[in-house]
């Protein structure tokens, strides 16, 4: 304020000065006017710049003022952390293998008709489509079977007409064999009357006999009534060949009979046979279309438009099952399993039922959860390694042939487990957590570290004790002594009701 006060008196001095200046000059008033207004522009100008000068030197000195009349703040701590409560949790202890997708159950589909050629493939129906049960995969020609169905046909009718020709001779036949009977009859009438004469001439002739001896009559009509016997007998022995006759035309008319109904059998049974081959080839007109057998994902594809069934190329020799063509491949219901190898000294490890997770090297998003389903009983004699099948839950992201690997559960066990972050590692390969000592302050622990349980948490074997606060967030800023504010706790160790998680064996 000294300087400022300081300039502005200078400069009303320095004016007034002019002033009595010009006063002091009446004479030459007229003559020098025009200085007046110099002289005052002048000494304002001045005293404008002297002001200036006060008020710049004045503004630093006022903030420097502000600033130092600040109160001074509060020395805040090192870092912000969070933390985490050491607590047991339950591990699973693993065995570690790897292994090949394979389809749990591939199902082959055969053409039911051979010899047909393949007419049309629908365009959905390729390799790694999702199809139904009873969806048309192929349609063969028919051309030909329909020709066999015709032929046949006709066969049949030619061989009702047989059957109805020979249905007609045997009518004739019967007929027959009918006549000769009543003749039958008619020539055993025949002979029971010559037997009835014979009876009376052999009567007579006794009669007539003893006449003859006694006298009564002469020899002449003794021999004449021997006459009438002989030819009564001769009648009788007639009229039994006859009858002989006459039953063996009704034995050969019943055999003519029996022949002709055999031959009505024949032609019926040749109906038949043309009947069924009609219905066999039918039947084969309707397995001109082929359908998926079961649902599922089309695994392989081997026919095309154009191929011959049961004359398969010569690419696809090794496609024969049972002497047909495979046309198809299919993964019954999206099922897949792993084929892991596990060596023979760590089968006693594995148990059937078992959880395993599957991952991949090549996407990181295959973690999925499987089960072991059977140990095979055989050990590869080159390898000493049994192969284990694990059954996969449905998923897009692995493929028969694929490579994975897989954590089998052995046991479980009782450890302690921190954030993996929390561990830091020292030159000299052990490794410390800083715990929180206190409210605020950091302490250094050496710990021993056991295998990573997963991709967050690390097992620690010795060198905490339950309900110490480890820091996890700005861990690697921080050395023994400093001071540090908890803002939360760390909710990356989750062991509370976590659950199992994995170790490596």
């Amino acid at each position: 304020m000294s300087d400022e006060s300081f300039s502005e008196s200078e400069a009303e001095e320095l004016v007034k000065v002019e002033e009595d200046s010009f006063k002091s000059k009446p004479i030459n008033k007229q003559t020098r006017s025009w200085l007046i207004p110099l002289c005052g522009g002048t000494g304002l100008g001045i005293a404008i710049a002297l002001g200036s000068m006060g008020i710049l030197s004045y503004l630093p000195a006022r903030q420097q003022t502000a600033v130092a009349n600040k109160a001074a703040p509060k020395v805040n701590p090192a870092m912000t952390v969070t933390v985490a409560t050491v607590e047991k949790t339950r591990i699973a202890r693993t065995l570690n293998t790897t292994g090949t997708v394979a389809a749990r159950d591939l199902i082959p589909v055969l053409p039911q008709a051979n010899g047909l050629q393949i007419k049309i493939i629908p365009e959905d129906v390729k390799e790694g489509s999702l199809i139904k049960k009873g969806q048309v995969l192929a349609i063969l020609d028919d051309s030909i079977l329909q020709a066999q169905i015709s032929q046949a046909k006709a066969d049949v009718e030619s061989k009702q007409a047989d059957v109805a020709s020979k249905q007609a001779d045997l009518a004739s036949k019967l007929a027959n064999t009918i006549s000769n009977q009543a003749i039958v009859q008619q020539r055993k009438a025949d002979l029971a009357q010559a037997q009835a004469k014979l009876e009376e001439a052999e009567k007579n002739f006794r009669r007539y006999r003893q006449l003859a001896v006694s006298g009564g009559i002469s020899q002449q009509e003794l021999d004449t009534r021997s006459y009438t016997m002989k030819t009564a007998k001769e009648t009788v022995r007639l009229a039994e060949e006859n009858v002989y006759s006459a039953q063996a035309n009704v034995g050969s008319a019943r055999a003519n009979t029996s022949s002709a109904e055999a031959n009505i059998n024949k032609a019926k049974a040749d109906v038949r046979s043309s009947i069924a081959k009609v219905q066999q080839l039918q039947a084969q007109l309707g397995q001109t279309v082929v359908r998926a057998p079961v649902s599922g994902i089309v695994a392989e594809k081997l026919a095309r438009v154009g191929d011959v069934t049961g004359v398969p190329p010569q690419t696809q020799v090794g496609n024969i099952i049972g002497g047909t063509q495979k046309l198809f491949s299919i993964i019954r219901d999206q099922r897949l399993e792993l084929q892991a190898q596990v060596p023979e000294i760590q089968l006693p490890q594995v148990e059937v039922g078992a959880s395993v997770q599957i991952t991949s090297d090549l996407d990181h998003r295959v973690r999925l959860q499987g089960r072991v389903r059977d140990i095979q009983p055989l050990v590869n004699d080159k390898r000493r390694e049994a192969t284990v099948k694990i059954d996969l839950p449905p998923t897009d992201l692995l493929k028969p042939g694929m490579f994975a690997r897989a954590a089998i559960t052995t046991n479980t066990t009782i450890a302690i487990a921190v954030p993996q972050k929390a561990v830091q590692p020292q030159p000299d390969g052990s490794a410390i957590l800083l715990i929180l000592s206190g409210a605020d302050t950091v302490r250094a622990q050496k710990v021993e570290v056991g295998e990573p349980i997963d991709d967050r948490l690390v097992e620690i074997k010795s060198g905490l004790q339950l309900d110490d606060r480890v820091i996890v967030d700005g861990a690697g800023y921080l050395k023994e002594g400093d001071k540090v504010r908890v803002v939360s706790q760390a909710g990356e160790q989750g062991s509370r009701g976590a659950g199992e998680q994995g170790r490596n064996n």
